[in-house]
Parts: structure tokens; sequence; C-alpha cells
């Protein structure tokens, strides 16, 4: 064999750098699917595991055992459907805020001097440095009856009674949008700080007015941002589990919570497992939109540039 064959045998460095995510994609991902999957096809048995086995062999034959009793309560059970929906709703109100309250937080860092900025970062990573759990501990005490914002108002003379918002599902919103701000700032800052100001100056030789200039030139250059963090925001809070099971009432039906009923409270793996494969189809629908996004952007700076 030539020498020339020899280097098509070997690895490209492109191709060894990709193989490490990919491993570790297909072990921490993949697989645990695979067998969130196995179990959703499985049938309730009360024992260790609390579910029967797909396959089994017995007298030199090999049987296979599907049930879709769980994928059949989730399309007939007006609650699971329920839940669905009021997840999704919940989540899209939550990114919706989480943009409307974002951007102008980014867009002023981005603008910001660069002490300034690398303050203003600061402050909103430092939430990361302590736990949700805390954290969202800390609103239960801000919103109760008898918390601190109830006591405050009333101390004003603002109210006279105190505000039943803990237990609603406006402390649920107040909490994830808190919760999840964070990961809509960061990428539209990165976006918004690499942005040319001197398209902005081009636009107001040309007459334009600085909200044209912006709704123009802004906006649409800082759009990749935006589906991103929206992006981040949306798909964790569809599955939120911690903030609607310390903020929300026994009426606010979310994925998460009703994952953990099953899985724990009724010991129902396969069902549970069936409500868990589902989400992450519905989910695949939102990142098939921001995975096409960005190869758009991509193939738009590549031509740009060319």
């Amino acid at each position: 064999m030539t020498q020339w064959s020899w280097r098509r045998l070997v690895p490209s460095q492109r191709t060894l750098a990709i193989v490490p995510p990919f491993v570790w994609l297909a072990l921490f991902l993949l697989v645990p699917f695979l067998l969130v999957l196995k179990i959703s096809f499985a049938d309730l048995n009360f024992g260790i595991p609390p579910y029967t086995p797909l396959a089994t062999f017995e007298n030199e034959t090999l049987g296979l055992s599907i049930h879709l009793t769980g994928y059949i309560r989730l399309f007939t059970d007006s609650l699971y459907l329920a839940t669905y929906l009021n997840s999704v709703k919940m989540a899209l109100i939550t990114t919706v805020f989480c943009v409307l309250i974002g951007y102008p937080m980014a867009y002023y860092i981005a603008r910001s001097s660069p002490r300034v900025r690398n303050l203003l970062m600061l402050a909103v990573i430092l939430p990361f440095w302590t736990s949700l759990l805390l954290r969202v501990y800390a609103w239960v005490g801000l919103l109760r009856n008898d918390g601190l914002l109830n006591k405050f108002l009333l101390s004003l003379g603002i109210i006279s009674s105190p505000l039943e918002i803990y237990r609603t599902d406006l402390a649920v919103y107040i909490g994830m949008v808190y919760a999840y701000l964070p990961f809509f700032i960061l990428p539209l800052y990165a976006n918004l700080v690499k942005m040319d100001l001197r398209l902005l100056e081009a636009a107001y030789d040309l007459g334009a007015r600085p909200w044209q200039a912006f709704w123009r030139i802004t906006i649409p250059l800082s759009r990749p941002g935006i589906i991103a963090g929206a992006m981040l925001v949306f798909i964790p809070a569809v599955g939120e589990y911690v903030i609607p099971e310390l903020l929300g009432g026994a009426d606010t039906l979310m994925m998460g919570r009703v994952m953990w009923n099953e899985f724990f409270n009724n010991a129902d793996w396969p069902m549970a497992a069936a409500v868990t494969c589902v989400m992450v189809m519905l989910l695949l629908v939102p990142l098939a939109l921001f995975q096409y996004n960005q190869v758009k952007t991509i193939e738009h700076g590549a031509k740009g540039r060319a």
C-alpha cells in the first residue's frame, strides 16, 4: 500500500476534534434516552424493576412484548393533554417576558463602557453562584402572604390585605422569568457586543432616526441572539419541576411535576417514560428550527465575507 493510501486511512484533525463531543452526547444523551424509550414500551410491574422486560427467552423461544398502554393513556386522558398545553403556554409566556425584559438589559450592557460592562455582566452571572433551589426558596419568603413583599406594601398603606401571589401561576411566572432571564441575556449580549456600530452611524448620516436605525439595523442583526436566547429559555422551561413545585399551586400543571408524580409517587415508570418521550419529541421541533436558523446565519455570514 502506498504512502498516499495510508494517509487516507488516518483520521483528519477535524475528525479527531469532533469525536469526543459525539461520544459524550452518545453516552450521556442518546443512551439514557434509549433506555427511557425502552421503558415506555414496557408494562407496569409491581416489583424490582417496576416494569416488565420487552424481550424474554424461554424454552428456546424469543418473545417480544411491546405495550402501548402509556401512549394510549397520553392521547386519551385529557389530563395529560392539558398538562402539555399548559407547559407550552407557561414556557412561551416566560420566554416572551424574558425577551421583553432581557433585550433592553443586554442592549444597555453591550453599549456600556468596557469597565461598566464587566460589572454588569458579573451582576447577571452572579446568581449562578447560588443554588437554584435556594434562590427559589428566597422567592417563597418574598411572595408568601406574610412575606417581605406583602409586609412592605402593607406598611406603606398601598394595600389593605395581603396579595395572594404565592401558590399561583403568577408566582411560577415570576420565578421562571427570574431563573431563566440570564440564559436569554448572555447569548444576546454576545451578539450585540460584536455588532459593527459603523452601520448605525451610516444610517444616521442617511437621515434615519434612532428608532428607525434600531428597528431596521439592530433588530435584524441581533435576531440570531434573540432566537438562541429564546430557545435556551423555552426548552428547559417546558420541563421545569423545581419552580412549579415550590411556587405553584395544586392546579399548576407542568410536565416536570407530572413526570415526578408518575416516577416516584405512583411508581408507574412506563407511564412516566412515555410522558418523557413525547415531551422530547415536542421539543425536537424548536430544536430543529433553532438549528435551521443557525445554519442559515452561518451561510449568510460566509456569503457576506465572500
